[in-house]
Parts: structure tokens; sequence; C-alpha cells
């Protein structure tokens, strides 16, 4: 697996219930844009989407990495949307059930932001969560 981050990603914890509990993840229109711009400059090179995953980090305790993805593993979750895939790692499909995962652009940033029903706390900055 690549250790090469692609983009910066921010959480936000939301109060009311996205999306219906069994949808593992569902991308924005501007997401969708996104991932395919991503996409279409590493074409030829063998990936097969985008990879999310969780790891420690931060003052609350997680964070969502994203990477090019090469291959699906036989226990992560497969999203296609849109012509998009995103594979969802194992250990993060637990912390990623109900979120929305949005682009969001404007004069400071350019950033996915995980719209996610289940964080219970974030750090200041929105890097990390806790559930």
């Amino acid at each position: 697996m690549s250790t090469k981050t692609i983009a910066s990603a921010t959480v936000r914890a939301v109060k009311k219930r996205l999306l219906p509990s069994r949808a593992a993840l569902v991308l924005t229109s501007s997401a969708v844009n996104k991932v395919k711009e991503i996409m279409a400059k590493e074409e030829g090179k063998g990936y097969i989407g985008l990879k999310v995953g969780v790891r420690q980090r931060g003052c609350n305790g997680l964070s969502y990495t994203l990477d090019y993805a090469t291959s699906k593993g036989k226990l992560d979750e497969e999203v296609k949307q849109d012509g998009v895939t995103i594979i969802i790692d194992k250990k993060a499909q637990l912390t990623l059930l109900g979120t929305e995962m949005d682009f969001v652009e404007d004069k400071l940033s350019a950033e996915f932001v995980f719209n996610n029903p289940n964080i219970k706390g974030t750090c200041g900055c929105g890097e990390s969560f806790s559930i």
C-alpha cells in the first residue's frame, strides 16, 4: 500500500443522521468530481480508486487517511458511485458508517470533508476525532 498522501481531510460532527444506517459512505457531487480529477491524473498506474482509512493521530485520537488503492482487501468495503470507486479499509468501516464525503474549496483551503454523524468530539482544527 502506498504511503503517499494525496489530499487533506477534515471531519465534522453532525447532529442528525445524514444517511440510512446501511450506507457506508455517500459522496457529494463535488467529491465525485474531485475524485475523478485526481484519478484522471494517475491514469495508467494501476489504481482502482481511492482508499479511505483511519489511523491514530492528533489530539482527539483518530484521523482519516486517503491513499490510492491498487486492490481491494478481503474485508474492505467497496463503494461505487457515479463512476468512482472508494475502498474503505476494514479498520475504518465502523467509523464511516452513515458518513457523507464532500470536497470543499475556499480561499484558504481545498480538502475532503467527512460529515460524520457518529463523531462524539473533534479537535479545534478538525483533523482528528473521537467516536
